[in-house]
C-alpha cells in the first residue's frame, strides 16, 4: 500500500514516520522545501531515539527514512491508495487541496483528513468521491499517542471505513469510530474541561500549580489541564474552542477571556516559551 501525506509539520511528519515504520511506502508533500528538510531531520532523530529506547538495531532505523519520498509536488500521489491531509485547519484551504487531489488521483484513492474538528461531510462534498473521504484524526505526538479517531462523513462508504480501520490497526494504533459532528469525541470533551480550568484560574480560585495538582492527584490525570493546554498550544486551543462554540451555538462551550488574553500577548505555551507556565 502506498500512503501519501500532505503537510510536513508536526502532525504530518509524525504520520509519515509511523506509516513508514510500519513498512508502508510514503510520499510526504509540502509546498515548502525547507519544511520538508526539517521534517526529514525530525523523523531521522525521532526514529533513532525510538529504536534505541526499544533496543532495536539502529541500522534498521535508517530504513524508515528510506521509505519516505519528500516532494513539493502532488503528482507522485496519483497512484496512492490513501492520502492523508495534515495541513492548516482552514476549511477553504483543505477543500482546495481535496479538489486538486480529486482531479489527480486514481478512482481507488481514499482521501483522509487529520482535521481535529472540521466537517468530514463538507470536505467530502467538495469532491466527486464523497464515499471515499474519511476523517483520520491522530494525536500529538503521533509516534507516541495510541489513538486515532476515525470519522465517517454522511457519504463515507463501509469499504472506505474498513480500509482505514485496518490501516490504523496495522500501524499499531487503536481507533474509535465516530459519526461526523463538531470536534468529534476527544476534543469535544477535552476542550470544555481545559476551558473550565482556565476559568477557575481567571477567577482567582486557585493557582496554576494547584489546579493541575488537584486534577492529577484528585482525578488521577497524568498531566494537569493547564500544562496540557500549554502542550497543545494556546492558539490551537483557542481556535478549536471557537470552532466548537460557532458550530454548536451552545454557551457551555464559551471561551475563557484569559485564554484570549494569553494568545493576544503571544504566550502560546511550550512552543513560545511561555503560557500558563514558563519554559
Amino acid at each position: 500500500m502506498k500512503i501519501g501525506v500532505i503537510g510536513s509539520g508536526t502532525m504530518g511528519n509524525g504520520i509519515a514516520q509511523v506509516m513508514a515504520d510500519a513498512g508502508y511506502d510514503v510520499v510526504l508533500c509540502d509546498v515548502n522545501k525547507e519544511a520538508l528538510e526539517r521534517a526529514a531531520k525530525t523523523i531521522n532523530t525521532n526514529v533513532g531515539r525510538l529504536y534505541k529506547k526499544q533496543g532495536k538495531e539502529l541500522a534498521e532505523a535508517t530504513k524508515v527514512l528510506a521509505r519516505i519520498e519528500f516532494t513539493t509536488e502532488l503528482s507522485p500521489l496519483k497512484d496512492a491508495d490513501v492520502v492523508i491531509e495534515a495541513i492548516i485547519e482552514k476549511m477553504d484551504v483543505k477543500k482546495k487541496v481535496f479538489q486538486e487531489l480529486d482531479g489527480l488521483c486514481e478512482g481507488k484513492t481514499i482521501f483522509a483528513s487529520n482535521t481535529s474538528g472540521l466537517s468530514i461531510t463538507e470536505l467530502g462534498a467538495s469532491t466527486d468521491r464523497a464515499d471515499r473521504v474519511v476523517g483520520m484524526h491522530f494525536f500529538n505526538p503521533v509516534p507516541v499517542m495510541k489513538l486515532v479517531e476515525v470519522i465517517r462523513g454522511s457519504d463515507t462508504s463501509d469499504d472506505t471505513y474498513e480500509v482505514i480501520i485496518e490501516l490504523v490497526r496495522s500501524i499499531g494504533k487503536e481507533s474509535i469510530s465516530i459519526v461526523d459532528a463538531p470536534l468529534f469525541v476527544v476534543n469535544r470533551i477535552l476542550v470544555p474541561f481545559i476551558n473550565e480550568a482556565i476559568f477557575v484560574l481567571g477567577e482567582g480560585i486557585a493557582s496554576v500549580e494547584d489546579i493541575d495538582k488537584g486534577m492529577m492527584l484528585g482525578a488521577n490525570h497524568p498531566i494537569g489541564p493547564l500544562a496540557l493546554a500549554d502542550m497543545v498550544g494556546l492558539d490551537t486551543l483557542l481556535f478549536v474552542a471557537e470552532t466548537l462554540l460557532e458550530e454548536t451555538g451552545d454557551s457551555k462551550y464559551r471561551v475563557p477571556p484569559l485564554l484570549r488574553k494569553h494568545v493576544r500577548a503571544g504566550h502560546l505555551g511550550r512552543k513560545s516559551g511561555r503560557g500558563f507556565y514558563q519554559y
